[in-house]
């Protein structure tokens, strides 16, 4: 389905309404702000991978281990105790000073049933908290932007092989996958480690190298699925 980005208004959009969910099906790999790390980590993998088109690294979680599959507890049903910033600003955009809406998007399709303006065309508490997702989203793309140029600095950003094997005897591998590697973190001289721990960094590259423990976990439930 094309998109048709529009300018948000009370005018013209007064009468548009939004589903309660987000809209199309849940993808499987989703990105993530660094304020989202921790709250991810505790049920999803987290990895840096590459734009295919830039090149350049950001940060996304892992639902699932290919397209169409959701392993996460209740993200099927949308549920999830972790929902990404990028999942709740469906449909909407930051676009300069304003907010963008995709009127093709699905979020506004059959189902729609909640309002973004009250009678008075003040914004809904629906639009409040889309305008504060994308406020977070936009500040929090900035910081983890600054957070890879970081680890990138400081050489700790490793390639990652996740090869997996299950109870149907399928084997499976993710690759382009990266993270931050354990041993470089180590070897860190004394002063990048404390600059790492002032800017919050530290933290953030622990909640990511912990959140490697839920690829078992997730491949444990895909089992689980194939013998239930």
């Amino acid at each position: 389905m094309s998109s048709r980005i529009e300018i948000l208004n009370d005018i013209a959009h007064r009468n548009v309404r939004i589903r309660p969910d987000f809209g199309e099906p849940h993808p499987h790999f989703v990105p993530i702000a660094l304020g989202e790390f921790f709250a991810a980590a505790a049920s999803c993998p987290i990895f840096f991978t590459k734009d295919a088109e830039t090149g350049a690294f950001f940060a996304a979680c892992l639902f699932g281990f290919e397209p169409g599959e959701l392993l996460v507890d209740g993200a099927a049903a949308g549920r999830a105790s972790f929902q990404p910033l990028d999942l709740q600003r469906r449909g909407f955009f930051t676009v300069g000073e304003h907010i963008g809406i995709d009127t093709a998007h699905t979020r506004f399709g059959s189902g729609a049933m909640l309002a973004l303006f009250d009678e008075d065309g003040a914004p809904s508490n629906v639009l409040k908290k889309i305008q504060r997702v994308l406020g977070e989203l936009t500040a929090g793309m900035e910081a983890t932007g600054a957070f890879i140029a970081d680890m990138l600095r400081l050489k700790l950003i490793e390639p990652i092989d996740v090869s997996l094997q299950f109870d149907d005897g399928r084997k499976l591998t993710l690759d382009g996958l990266y993270t931050i590697s354990r041993d470089a973190l180590n070897d860190l001289p004394d002063a990048d480690v404390l600059a790492l721990f002032r800017g919050g960094y530290l933290h953030a590259a622990m909640a990511m190298t912990f959140s490697l423990r839920q690829i078992a976990v997730l491949a444990q439930r895909r089992n689980e699925r194939l013998t239930a």
